[in-house]
């Protein structure tokens, strides 16, 4: 019997892993990556293949302290395997949101049942944010995979029969987020561990040789790469990137900055629908049949995941920098106290009151016809030009993408999913509503990315990359002049500048360069150097003005 229920779960996850697979692999490489995140790992990983420098992470040539290297080994090791391209940069996300599905099943039949972990893996899924970041280039998905079971596996301690294990590997985890990302990793997790000890009066059921294990094996996970780098190189390189965190938590970084309930908006709009099933948690969440009964005592377990929410959504709510990604560590908990409440709902222990439904139809609806208004934006851009006042946006919108009526049925398509769930929620036909919302919502999100994104790309970027490309294998430099861009890099396959002097944007535009000079601007920023006595403008298109620089002759 053993056997043939290992075989029944191994079957299983056979077919997640396929599932899995044809939701995030296809179409990772329809549109060019996004500068900055996306670009930015993506070159890292393009130079340290070009230099065979694995030890540090270079941009432009030069030490990039503000990340560690695993995530761009992961990249490096795809562009190998696929060539330096879009998909290669964004295939180990892929494969993380197939090992993310695989978890969430099996940690969530463990905790409670089958039916759970398949909730908990649809919910995490068939959300916005959650399921479009698998299709993405950036750190984040590995990132917050690895805290995760950092923080799993330390709750894990108390339950487990081997817990001195649970804690290698959770002190293993939190160390490869480390690795990932930075001391960031080790500020969430300590502030975690410290929240769940005061909340439970003191007592974390933690002994002093389990918080040792955790410290030493994350200690010796982050020293195989910090250790190697600082006997190598010295301590500049921590110095450097102790400074950037400082602030990042302290400043408004690169025009980032937002209010205090910035990353309450993304995911309540992001994660939806699963943010709307969490709300859901609030309506009776001091009642103790809001925990499934199982052998683990999940009500534990919903109070690291209660703690890991509000940590990381009050910690980046508070830090000046806000970028949509930094909520994204949320998703883990949002989604499996989501999925307690969709389970809960399921087998009739509450209903959901009207205004939680009204909220679910209220945004789904919104959803669906901004997706189903993006063709008629494309069909009549000259028309709502007059009311735009920002210059760059309205050439943006001169750029020449194709656009027809019948596109726009994908997002009034969306509108009567939501429709429907909701009137499947409305008549307490809770399992159909809720397999309709979030299938729905996966097959959105894989047109959005196949036929959406690329298009949106075409207004946003399209002309500064298709400008970087045609330098390809051409012994010239090209600049980005007032603002800052990696596309430069990735996309011209830059080499390292044989002139250092390239580093100095004066010597540039105003010294004796050597060979040929081209340079890329906004058209909101072109002023001053349409009158710049050294520079020619040799074309502009879609908000870009281009320019060239002619070698000096030397006597």
């Amino acid at each position: 019997m053993e056997y043939k229920h290992h075989n029944y779960i191994g079957m299983k996850n056979l077919l997640i892993v396929l599932v899995a697979a044809i939701l995030f692999i296809p179409f990772l490489g329809s549109a060019h990556l996004f500068d900055w995140d996306e670009i930015n790992f993506a070159e890292c990983a393009r130079e340290m293949l070009y230099t065979h420098n694995y030890s540090q992470v270079q941009i432009d040539f030069q030490p990039f302290w503000e990340k560690p290297p695993l995530f761009i080994w992961l990249q490096v090791l795809s562009m190998k395997v696929f060539g330096v391209n879009e998909f290669a940069a964004r295939f180990p996300n892929a494969v993380v949101g197939i090992a993310t599905l695989l978890i969430l099943f099996n940690i969530g039949r463990r905790l409670i049942d089958e039916k759970f972990g398949f909730w908990w893996m649809l919910l995490y899924a068939g959300s916005w944010l959650p399921g479009f970041y698998f299709k993405s280039g950036i750190i984040d998905p590995t990132f917050n995979l690895f805290i995760f079971l950092a923080i799993y596996f330390a709750y894990m301690i108390r339950y487990t029969a081997k817990p001195n294990r649970a804690a290698i590997l959770s002190g293993v985890f939190l160390g490869l987020a480390v690795l990932t990302k930075g001391p960031v990793a080790i500020l969430v997790a300590l502030l975690v561990l410290l929240v769940y000890w005061v909340y439970n009066k003191f007592n974390i059921s933690l002994t002093i040789k389990q918080i040792l294990l955790i410290t030493a094996f994350t200690a010796v996970t982050t020293l195989l790469w910090f250790g190697y780098e600082i006997v190598t190189h010295g301590w500049w390189f921590v110095n450097e990137f102790v400074a950037y965190q400082v602030r990042l938590l302290t400043t408004g970084d690169a025009g980032h900055d937002g209010p205090f309930f910035y990353h309450w908006i993304v995911l309540l709009t992001g994660c939806f629908p699963a943010s709307i099933f969490l709300l859901t948690y609030l309506q009776n969440i001091r009642s103790k049949s809001v925990y499934l009964s199982s052998p683990i005592p999940v009500k534990d377990f919903s109070k690291w995941m209660w703690i890991l929410f509000w940590v990381v959504l009050l910690l980046f709510s508070i830090v000046k920098t806000k970028i949509v990604h930094y909520s994204s560590l949320c998703y883990f908990p949002l989604t499996y106290l989501a999925a307690i409440q969709v389970q809960r709902l399921t087998e009739g222990r509450f209903s959901m009151k009207k205004w939680t439904i009204i909220l679910l139809l209220l945004i789904g609806v919104l959803l669906g016809i901004a997706i189903g208004s993006l063709p008629l934006v494309g069909i009549y851009k000259n028309e709502l030009i007059p009311y735009i006042g920002d210059k760059f946006a309205v050439a943006n919108l001169q750029a020449d993408v194709p656009w027809a009526y019948w596109e726009m049925i994908f997002g009034w398509a969306y509108v009567l999913v939501v429709i429907i769930c909701g009137v499947l929620l409305w008549k307490k036909k809770i399992q159909q509503a809720c397999i309709t919302i979030f299938v729905g919502t996966l097959l959105m999100m894989q047109i959005t990315m196949a036929h959406f994104v690329p298009k949106i790309e075409g207004y946003s970027q399209a002309a500064a990359i298709e400008f970087f490309q045609q330098f390809q294998g051409k012994d010239v430099y090209v600049q980005a002049l007032d603002y800052h861009s990696y596309a430069k890099l990735f996309y011209t396959k830059k080499v390292p500048p044989s002139n250092k002097n390239y580093y100095d944007r004066d010597w540039l535009l105003n010294g004796n360069v050597d060979k040929p000079t081209y340079f890329i601007c906004r058209i909101t920023d072109a002023a001053p150097y349409l009158t710049h006595p050294n520079l020619e403008k040799i074309g502009e298109k879609n908000g870009f003005v281009f320019f060239q620089r002619k070698p000096v002759a030397h006597p």
